[in-house]
């Protein structure tokens, strides 16, 4: 009995100390010959390629690479053999944009891809998206009606989530109509008392979701919800299956219908997640924040613009801005709308977009709300050209702090300076 016993407690020292995998040892290197990835329209960009395994160059490795405006690269070269490991390649743009190089090697019969993506004159990229006329009156309308609906609330205490500081509880509101709901995580202090609070919107997809507890340690109250209409708590497999099925592509539903777009609901759900903070937590009625980023990026851009009780907003490479910039061969944001048929046979759509633009959302945050935006120069997924030109049509006070090397995800010093910054602002 000694003996079984001492082994299972060598098994259970021994299971963290397990290495775990993490990065490529083979790595693609693209760098700019500026530090800040930065330069002016007319000027040209030296970009050094390079290919390294364990930190070192490799020789006679084969590369293919695309460069050029970003999304409309020109360039393409396959089969390049780089003798020392290195390549150099020059870029320029003639317009404010982002030129971005893509490479690919080709080692072991795998593939291993890097990329760069520089700034030319970004403070000047302007977005293409029309303003519709009646923009205001749709959502007012679309609010007014939503809340003709009681928000007939419910809350489940999640005791195995609670810690001695923070009580964590699943709830859900009806939102845009009788018996559709909004479900959500909300954490509130154990302590009595007035708080700040915080809205954190969701990214793309159909996921379970455990609240913010962090932040609601710190003394904030926050909701974290989904947007789908269905509990939030489940197993990730029925998420999968709902994604992967009646949920597939949720983000073209209806476009050809304003009033019937998916996002539409969605937008309100955020807003009537407002009215849940406001009316059953003990929020103290001055400070309230909202973030996301990707789709929740949009959705923050959407909350601070319809709602002004926020008082500050942190979209992290915020998707569904600027729709039709690809009907002018611009780089477009996610979910790229009209990249592929340029928007032919489309009217309906391109109209309807013009109502769920991120960029016409930024354009109604007013100058009582604080705002910081961050994103990647090589996100393929949401293009720093639309990040940009969000950040430029925002008339009220901002901060930008790109991190000019992620793609689509964070590093740890972004999230620490979006949490910091959030937190700051409440207290």
């Amino acid at each position: 009995m000694k003996k079984l016993l001492f082994l299972l407690l060598t098994i259970v020292a021994v299971l963290p100390l397990q290495a775990q995998i993490r990065g490529n040892d083979i790595v693609v290197n693209v760098v700019p010959d500026h530090q800040d990835w930065r330069y002016e329209v007319g000027q040209t960009a030296t970009f050094k390629i390079s290919v390294t395994r364990s930190a070192t160059l490799m020789n006679d490795v084969t590369i293919d690479y695309a460069a050029g405006p970003e999304m409309y690269q020109d360039q393409k070269k396959t089969g390049v053999v780089l003798k020392d490991g290195t390549l150099t390649l020059k870029g320029k743009m003639t317009k404010p944009g982002f030129y971005r190089v893509d490479v690919t090697a080709h080692v072991g019969g795998k593939e291993y891809k890097g990329a760069c993506g520089a700034a030319f004159s970004p403070e000047k990229i302007q977005p293409t998206t029309i303003m519709p006329s009646d923009f205001d009156t749709f959502w007012k309308t679309a609010i007014d009606d939503a809340r003709k609906t009681d928000l007939n609330p419910t809350k489940r205490l999640l005791p195995e989530r609670c810690t001695k500081d923070v009580n964590v509880y699943e709830v859900s509101f009806q939102n845009i109509q009788n018996n559709y709901r909004t479900y959500g995580i909300l954490c509130v202090p154990v302590k009595e008392g007035k708080y700040p609070a915080m809205l954190r919107v969701p990214g793309a997809g159909v996921r379970p979701y455990g609240g913010d507890v962090y932040s609601a340690s710190q003394g904030v109250i926050t909701l974290e919800i989904g947007i789908h209409g269905i509990p939030v708590t489940m197993e990730q497999k029925v998420y999968d299956d709902i994604f992967n099925g009646a949920l597939m592509g949720y983000w073209e539903f209806n476009m050809d219908d304003r009033d019937k777009m998916y996002y539409k609901r969605v937008v309100i759900g955020c807003i009537r997640a407002l009215d849940y903070i406001e009316q059953y937590t003990p929020w103290n009625g001055k400070k309230m924040a909202v973030t996301g980023s990707s789709q929740g990026g949009f959705l923050t851009l959407a909350t601070a613009a319809l709602d002004k009780r926020i008082t500050c907003y942190a979209p992290v490479h915020a998707a569904l801005c600027d729709h039709t910039a690809s009907l002018k061969n611009v780089a477009c944001g996610w979910p790229h709308y009209f990249y592929w048929n340029k928007g032919r046979g489309m009217e309906k759509q391109i109209e309807t977009s013009r109502y769920y633009d991120g960029i016409n959302f930024a354009r109604r945050i007013t100058n009582e709300q604080e705002g910081w935006f961050s994103f990647g120069y090589n996100d393929d997924v949401v293009p720093p050209t639309t990040a940009w030109a969000t950040y430029n049509i925002v008339s009220g006070p901002k901060e930008i702090s790109p991190y000019q090397a992620t793609w689509h995800f964070w590093f740890q010093e972004q999230w620490d300076e979006w949490e910091n910054w959030l937190l700051n602002k409440l207290r």
